[in-house]
């Protein structure tokens, strides 16, 4: 471990007892045996915790659904990405060869998937209270500055509290196509309600991102057909 994990770890606010832990979480699976991908499992479900607690107690007045709408948004991949890149992560990844030479390094994938595992670690290294003064490092300015007014619902749920609202089914998904390698798949995937007979598609480098990205097309095409008095006033 050299200068760079001492200043990862002063970033993270908190220094490893053992630092097989930390070089763990940063070990990619193309590195080979010991990565990261069950730090990473665990990591996940630490974070949604310590991001409930955290929103629980500096919005005290709102309801189950608007903590989980911004919960949503702080442990989505792009804003664990974010997180990453302003850690510095790109530089102390363990990938394989080929993987760095791919760009693995700077994939939001990769990234959020080792600050999940960093999370994981710090538990396992000092418990509950350490990976929780992480994430509050990590998230707490956002937290504590930002008007939970300011982040909308996520695509999906809001195309499905506008078909429910209409007592219509909600909307099915499904992958239409993978392109690229393995390790950089594009996914397209289909949103379809078929009782308005409408289907759009959304492209993105997880089947979640192009689930979002298809019903954010749906919702488009909604509002142009409810504007144009088309199937929705069928």
């Amino acid at each position: 471990m050299d200068n760079r994990f001492d200043a990862l770890q002063d970033s993270l606010g908190h220094r490893f007892a053992d630092a097989d832990l930390l070089k763990r979480a940063l070990t990619h699976r193309s590195f080979g045996s010991g990565h990261n991908e069950r730090l990473e499992f665990l990591g996940d479900a630490v974070l949604s915790l310590a991001i409930s607690g955290l929103l629980f107690e500096h919005f005290s007045g709102s309801d189950e659904g608007d903590l989980t709408r911004v919960r949503a948004h702080l442990v989505r991949e792009e804003s664990l990405h974010r997180a990453a890149l302003q850690l510095g992560l790109p530089q102390v990844l363990f990938l394989s060869e080929g993987e760095a030479r791919d760009g693995g390094a700077l994939r939001a994938s990769i990234l959020a998937d080792a600050l999940e595992a960093l999370i994981g670690a710090a538990f396992l290294d000092a418990g509950f209270d350490a990976a929780r003064g992480v994430v509050q490092r990590l998230f707490g300015e956002i937290i504590a500055t930002t008007d939970k007014g300011s982040w909308s619902k996520d695509a999906k749920t809001e195309l499905q509290e506008w078909l429910q609202a209409r007592h219509l089914p909600v909307p099915s998904y499904r992958i239409t196509a993978t392109r690229g390698q393995a390790h950089a798949q594009t996914f397209e995937v289909e949103c379809a309600v078929a009782t308005l007979n409408l289907a759009e598609l959304g492209e993105g480098r997880s089947r979640r991102i192009a689930e979002q990205e298809a019903a954010r097309r749906m919702l488009a095409a909604l509002a142009a057909a409810d504007k144009l008095g088309g199937p929705l006033h069928a």
